[in-house]
């Protein structure tokens, strides 16, 4: 059996939980989320936890397992506390500002970037506008949008200039040495 999907869910007290023959909705305070799980996984209510079994033994059963337990341990938590990732613009001039659902980004090229946040993510930035924080419930949209913006402009190689995770180290190379 797999070690992750065989541990139940909590559920808890804020939080409800329906199960449909192929359908999990979780409700909580910060917001709603449904995920369509395989067939191949049986999902139950016992009490205030949630146990997955899967049907058969095979290599892909035995992965679909763990990863529908990943998933709805994640919409549980994504609702009950929500989810943050944290970008930092490192750059001369580099900013940002955020009006309504879009993120307008001065990242060193010749134009603003417009940047179209999806429904459930919202933005927020720190006094200096160099610090976005992306809030949502749902974790794979959340980290799917930050790893977005990190691709508008990567972290360059030699001077560290672009966006990144907070926290994120980045390894400089050494430039020309020139000659002597």
């Amino acid at each position: 059996m797999s070690r992750i999907g065989k541990k139940p869910v909590e559920i808890p007290e804020n939080v409800t939980v329906d199960i449909t023959a192929d359908k999990v909705k979780i409700k909580g305070p910060k917001g709603e989320l449904s995920w369509k799980y395989p067939d191949r996984i049986k999902t139950s209510i016992n009490g205030r936890n949630i146990f997955l079994e899967r049907l058969g033994d095979s290599k892909a059963e035995k992965a679909l397992h763990g990863l529908s337990r990943s998933i709805i341990s994640n919409m549980v938590t994504g609702v009950s506390q929500g989810y943050q990732k944290v970008l930092e613009i490192v750059g001369v001039g580099y900013k940002a500002q955020v009006s309504g659902n879009k993120l307008m980004l001065a990242i060193g090229y010749s134009h603003p970037v417009e940047f179209q946040l999806p429904e459930g993510i919202k933005a927020s930035l720190d006094a200096k506008q160099t610090q976005i924080v992306l809030t949502g419930v749902d974790k794979q949209l959340l980290g799917h949008v930050a790893g977005s913006l990190k691709a508008i402009r990567f972290p360059d190689a030699y001077k560290g200039k672009g966006i990144r995770y907070q926290g994120e180290r980045i390894k400089l190379k050494a430039g020309k040495a020139g000659k002597k």
